[in-house]
C-alpha cells in the first residue's frame, strides 16, 4: 500500500546531511529526570542496529533480511532489495519489518519512528531517511522503495565490497488525553536539527490560521456587533462557565491536532508540549493559587494576562473580557516566517 510523503518530510538529502553534522549546538526539550508520567521512558524503547553485509555486489537474491533485534519490546528486521523491489529498478529498496509479524496476536500494532541509514565512507554523505509509521497486520514493514540510486553506490558507499546499514527505532506510547513523551533525547536532537523549523511552522500556521479567522469575524460588522450584543446580555454566572475549561479538554485538542501520523515533525511537537506543560504544573506547585500565561508585550516584554491557570479546579480560565481578548489577539503580530525545507527525499511506502 503507498503512502504520499507528506510536506514535512519533503528536505533535500544534502540539507538533511548538513544538518546531521551539527548536533552538538542544538539547545532541546530536558524533561529532567523526575517524571510523574506513567509508563517506559522514551529511552527504554529506543535502540539501534548495524547491518554490515559483505560481497554485496555478488549477492542474487532479490531480499536480504538481517538478524532480528529487539527495542522497545518489540522484534525488528531490516529487508533490503539489492535491484529493487520489482527487481529491475535503478534504486536500492530498504525496509523495516516487523520480525515475527506472523507470530501476533490479532489487532497487534505498534507505533514507531526510525531512521534508516546507508554508511559512507565520508560521513557527511551518508544517506538517511525518517519516517513516522503505525505497524499492524497488513503494514508490517515500512520504507523506502527508492532510497538510493544504485549507480551512487560505488561513491564511497560500498568499501571493498561491504554495505553497512544502520537502524534508529524509536517505538511510542502514544496517548490521546494530553501531550506525551515520544523522544530518546539523543535521538530528538538529532531530528531536531532537521525538522525543527517545520514543527515551528505548524504552531505558527495553526495560530495564524485562527488570528485570521477571528479578525474576518471582527471585520465583519453584523457579526462582531451580535457577539458583544449577546456577551452584554448574559449573566455573570453564565459568563464564568464560558470563559472557562477543564484542562483535560484544552489537551486532547491539542494532542489531535499536533500529533498526525506520517508525520515526522509530530513527535517535537509532543515533547514540546509535554516539556511546556510539565513547567507549567511545576509553576502551579510553586504557587499559591492560580497562575498566569501573560500576553507579550513590546520589546519580548510580558504584561498583561492572558489565561489564568485555576491548578485547584483543573482548569483554564481567560483573565480579561473575551470580547477584548479577541480583538487584541486578532492584532498580535505573528512575527518572521522562516523558510522551510521543500524538497523530496525518497517516496516511503510498505511493499505490501
Amino acid at each position: 500500500m503507498a503512502a504520499t510523503p507528506s510536506s514535512t518530510d519533503e528536505l533535500c538529502s544534502d540539507q538533511l546531511e548538513v544538518h546531521r553534522t551539527r548536533l552538538d549546538s542544538l539547545d532541546y526539550w530536558d524533561t529532567g529526570d523526575e517524571d510523574d508520567d506513567c509508563g517506559p521512558r522514551p529511552s527504554e524503547l529506543y535502540g539501534t542496529f548495524t547491518w554490515t553485509i559483505y560481497n554485496f555486489s555478488q549477492i542474487d537474491d532479490k531480499e536480504l533480511r538481517s538478524n532480528s533485534f529487539d527495542v522497545g519490546g518489540y522484534k525488528w528486521c531490516m529487508l533490503i532489495y539489492p535491484q529493487g523491489v520489482d527487481n529491475a529498478s535503478v534504486n536500492l529498496s530498504l525496509f523495516l519489518c516487523v520480525a515475527n509479524h506472523d507470530e501476533l496476536l490479532p489487532g497487534w500494532s505498534h507505533f514507531a519512528q526510525f531512521t534508516l541509514c546507508i554508511v559512507n565512507n565520508d560521513t557527511t554523505k551518508s544517506k538517511y531517511s525518517d519516517t513516522l509509521h503505525r505497524f499492524w497486520k497488513k503494514e508490517y514493514d515500512w520504507g523506502w522503495k527508492k532510497f538510493v540510486e544504485l549507480s551512487k553506490l560505488p561513491d564511497g558507499f560500498l568499501v571493498d565490497d561491504v554495505l553497512t546499514i544502520r537502524a534508529q527505532v524509536q517505538v511510542i506510547w502514544e496517548r490521546v488525553d494530553r501531550p506525551f513523551r515520544c523522544l530518546d533525547e539523543p535521538y530528538r536532537r538529532e531530528l531536531s536539527k532537521v525538522y525543527l523549523t517545520n514543527a515551528e511552522a505548524i504552531v505558527r500556521r495553526f495560530v495564524d490560521e485562527r488570528r485570521r479567522a477571528i479578525s474576518k469575524s471582527i471585520n465583519d460588522e453584523r457579526i462582531w456587533s451580535r457577539l458583544r450584543a449577546f456577551w452584554l446580555r448574559t449573566d455573570p454566572s453564565a459568563r464564568m462557565q464560558l470563559t472557562r475549561e477543564n484542562t483535560g479538554t484544552i489537551l486532547r485538542v491539542m494532542v489531535k491536532h499536533f500529533f498526525v501520523e506520517k508525520e515526522v515533525p509530530s513527535t517535537l511537537l509532543m515533547d514540546s508540549l509535554y516539556a511546556g506543560l510539565k513547567v507549567m504544573k511545576q509553576v502551579c506547585k510553586n504557587s499559591e493559587e492560580t497562575v498566569n500565561i501573560q500576553w507579550p508585550g513590546e520589546d519580548d516584554s510580558w504584561s498583561t494576562p492572558m489565561v489564568i491557570i485555576d491548578k485547584d479546579n483543573d482548569m483554564f480560565v481567560l483573565a480579561d473580557d473575551p470580547i477584548l481578548l479577541l480583538e487584541r489577539v486578532a492584532l498580535l503580530d505573528s512575527g518572521p516566517h522562516q523558510r522551510t525545507g521543500d524538497c523530496k527525499s525518497s517516496e516511503n511506502f510498505s511493499k505490501v
